[in-house]
């Protein structure tokens, strides 16, 4: 009598702030044959604690994952509560440090703005510094951008921005990664010309995981997934096969 298929391993994906699977399409499409794909909700959770706890009782009991910018963060927090249900780790666009000077009034006066103004409005002051200038003109790209982001309310936003603002220092997270017997493979992304996640710091955090790999996208600005789809899924698709 044959026995049921097996199914294929579990890849969940993390969105960015005030993303959701949208930021992620290109790479569903790709990787659908070979894992089985979860994109974790992050709305609604106003710290990267809860959003890990989440992800965590939503998850397979092993896993492979992969954060994007925001979703990154709340990666490191998976692999500090739970590393043994990882199997491998890709960081896009993201970062570890803590808070640093000045960044709190900034995100402070970001809130304000969303409630005074408007969703639409803040997703059209965010989105050309985020993108590289070779994309700001594709409207189609950046219309799915805006409508992802005003899916979105001001609330989740702040949420989102408390999270970060109440953020740990992960780097501590980093050393840990590919120390045996919990070796997790990991991938460390960016873009080239991305102002939030500039290659100098995805260098740096990749020089602190034991045997990270490091890979920057040339031409290329804050959201990868997008911006760069085939290079991100192909750099994503080596990463899922070590």
């Amino acid at each position: 009598m044959a026995s049921d298929p097996v199914p294929p391993p579990t890849l969940v994906l993390l969105p960015g702030l005030l993303c959701d699977r949208t930021v992620w399409e290109p790479q569903i499409a790709a990787l659908s044959s070979r894992r089985m794909i979860q994109v974790a909700d992050l709305w609604g959770q106003d710290s990267f604690d809860a959003m890990a706890d989440r992800v965590l009782d939503d998850a397979p009991l092993r896993f492979a994952l992969a954060g994007h910018s925001m979703g990154g963060r709340v990666a490191l927090e998976i692999m500090r509560k739970a590393p043994e249900r990882v199997e491998r780790l890709a960081l896009l666009s993201t970062g570890v440090h803590p808070v640093l000077p000045g960044e709190a009034a900034q995100r402070e006066e970001l809130i304000r703005f969303a409630w005074e103004q408007g969703m639409t409005a803040l997703a059209r002051r965010w989105l050309p510094p985020v993108l590289h200038p070779d994309c700001r003109g594709d409207a189609e790209l950046v219309g799915r951008l805006e409508a992802m982001w005003c899916r979105a309310t001001p609330a989740i936003h702040e949420g989102q921005i408390r999270a970060a603002l109440n953020r740990r220092d992960a780097r501590d997270v980093l050393s840990t990664l590919t120390c045996p017997p919990l070796a997790c493979p990991t991938l460390v992304l960016g873009g080239q010309d991305d102002p939030w996640s500039p290659p100098a710091q995805q260098a740096a955090i990749a020089e602190a995981i034991p045997e990270g790999r490091l890979a920057i996208i040339p031409r290329c600005g804050h959201m990868v997934t997008l911006e760069a789809p085939e290079a991100t899924t192909t750099l994503l698709v080596d990463w899922l096969s070590r």
